[in-house]
């Protein structure tokens, strides 16, 4: 078993598609956004037998000076992880990365995996994936929604929200809203040139998402298609659009799309039992699906970057307190630094 850096696009996304566990954070275009984005250095490892490749795992070194150097697989996305058809191409391709890992003087690899792959390695299971099976057609997952989710969705048609699909010509808005709700919930917001450049990586699986009061919007999201699933990565709403259920059409637009489109699944992305976001989630009918983050450990102990840690709660008020322009200017260079 050799593993490398030395594999084409090509014959990396050829691996990936044919790989039945794979999720669209494998494909090879999201190297070119991350370094676009946060201009970190991505790692792409390979494991061939006989010439052939085996398994792939695709790493980005983060670099922070907040939390050190971590070799993540992915930052910022909800998966990631070793992709390989044996244990013996996953034991390779885990090794060279801790390899790689110690080279640069990372702490740990991270390897954000959907169920567990190596029962040796320590492990986080903070976080579930919220999924929803979709019906068919639009007429029977209306059928199938609480009466109360469809309720609040004729309360924001009755009350004059329209939403709307489209590309790149619709980012500033979204962006408006998802920059000001970050504010809002004490936490450092992605530069708009990543959700440009995944518009531009992937004009054929992103989507983005905006509900409008006439010119104002009030609400947006993007999601990404791959295989039979439709993902909601980022999704934010104004707070004083909350009486007007504007995330509620967000998200049911979302899903005619999807419906639309002929995908199944919808994943909401991932959230904390029993927090607002997971009982929002929930009303949907959307079922927790556990997911594994597995962790090498080369030195110190297990990483606490999550903003439930006391030691951010200082920093999260802070933050709140900062005005959105101000907010938006100094997020994109600390969320860089946040795996």
């Amino acid at each position: 078993m050799i593993v490398s850096t030395n594999v084409t696009e090509r014959e990396w996304d050829a691996f990936v598609d044919r790989h039945p566990g794979a999720t669209s954070c494998h494909l090879w275009r999201w190297r070119r956004v991350l370094e676009r984005a946060f201009e970190h250095g991505a790692v792409y490892l390979a494991a061939r037998r006989d010439g052939e490749i085996a398994g792939v795992l695709p790493t980005v070194m983060v670099k922070s000076w907040m939390f050190g150097r971590s070799l993540v697989s992915l930052p910022s996305l909800n998966y990631g992880g070793i992709l390989a058809d044996d244990a013996e191409a996953a034991q390779a391709l885990l090794e060279h990365a801790a390899a790689v890992a110690a080279g640069h003087r990372a702490s740990h690899v991270e390897l954000r995996h959907r169920t567990r792959r190596f029962d040796h390695l320590p492990a986080k299971s903070h976080k579930v994936t919220m999924l929803l099976k979709l019906a068919g057609n639009e007429g029977a997952a209306w059928e199938q929604l609480d009466r109360k989710v469809r309720n609040q969705i004729k309360k924001a048609q009755k009350s004059g929200l329209t939403a709307a699909t489209g590309g790149r010509e619709l980012i500033d808005e979204f962006y408006s809203v998802f920059a000001r709700n970050m504010r809002d919930l004490g936490t450092p917001v992605y530069g708009r040139r990543y959700f440009e450049a995944i518009v531009d990586e992937f004009p054929s699986n992103a989507r983005m998402f905006v509900v409008r009061q006439g010119d104002v919007a009030l609400a947006g999201g993007l999601g990404f298609a791959y295989r039979d699933t439709f993902e909601m990565p980022s999704a934010s709403a104004l707070r004083s659009a909350r009486p007007l259920c504007a995330n509620v059409l967000l998200y049911w637009h979302a899903m005619q799309h999807a419906i639309a489109d002929g995908r199944t699944i919808f994943d909401f992305g991932r959230s904390t039992p029993g927090d607002g976001p997971f009982q929002f989630k929930r009303q949907w009918g959307a079922e927790p699906s556990p997911v594994a983050w597995e962790y090498r450990l080369l030195r110190g102990g297990m990483p606490n970057q999550s903003p439930s840690n006391p030691k951010f709660k200082a920093a999260i008020a802070m933050w709140k307190r900062l005005p959105v322009p101000v907010a938006t200017w100094l997020g994109p260079s600390i969320v860089r630094s946040i795996p």
